[in-house]
């Protein structure tokens, strides 16, 4: 049952893939826990994104409410909200369905923000150009050794909110290494979405210069 089911979902992410391929967008999946700083991001990297004249679309991704679909609407961001129910993560049939109700014509960047943890969305890809996974300082020094699939299935990780590293007593050096270990040669990205540093080296990594 659940081979069949992953299946599907790899079969349904190849359509999206093609159908956002075709329509010229490029898209990102973002993936990681409550409270990293995944919409806080998304909202400073479309904007950068809509600076340079391309239009931007997001959707949200929630058990319940809307509450990030509001912020990408209050900062002037197209956007589409998805509530998974008792669902921990976002799937290739939802972004289809979510397509069917919005107007993708003009759009050069998608984002998707999945819904918050490390463990479900890994299994889930959703025909995006790319996956990134965030996580920020104060969820500790262990989260990549903790969660090395989400890691493993991403081709960009985050480390968000380096400005509140001291605060926290996180060892940034020793998650830097654990990633390494994990993807030899990958860049961890060092973020804070608060002071803007490492965000123009995150935009180049998404394809937007």
């Amino acid at each position: 049952m659940e081979v069949d089911v992953l299946a599907e979902n790899k079969h349904l992410a190849e359509h999206n893939s093609e159908k956002l391929r075709s329509m010229g967008i490029r898209s990102v999946d973002v993936m990681g826990s409550i409270g990293s700083g995944k919409t806080a991001m998304i909202i400073v990297l479309a904007k950068e994104i809509m600076k340079r004249g391309i239009k931007v679309a997001v959707i949200a991704g929630d058990v319940t409410g809307q509450d990030d679909f509001d912020r990408f609407r209050e900062a002037g961001i197209d956007a589409y909200n998805i509530n998974t129910g008792k669902e921990c993560h976002l799937d290739s049939h939802m972004i289809d369905h979510a397509f069917d109700h919005m107007d993708l014509d003009g759009v050069g960047y998608l984002f998707i923000e999945n819904v918050g943890n490390l463990v479900c969305p890994a299994d889930f890809p959703l025909g995006t150009d790319h996956r990134m996974v965030v996580i920020s300082v104060t969820e500790g020094d262990d989260m990549v050794r903790k969660h090395p699939m989400i890691f493993n299935d991403a081709d960009i990780a985050v480390l968000n909110k380096i400005d509140l590293a001291q605060y926290m007593g996180v060892d940034v050096e020793r998650i830097k290494r654990d990633y390494g270990k994990l993807r030899p040669g990958k860049k961890l990205h060092l973020t804070s979405v608060r002071n803007g540093d490492g965000m123009k080296e995150l935009l180049a990594s998404l394809g937007v210069k």
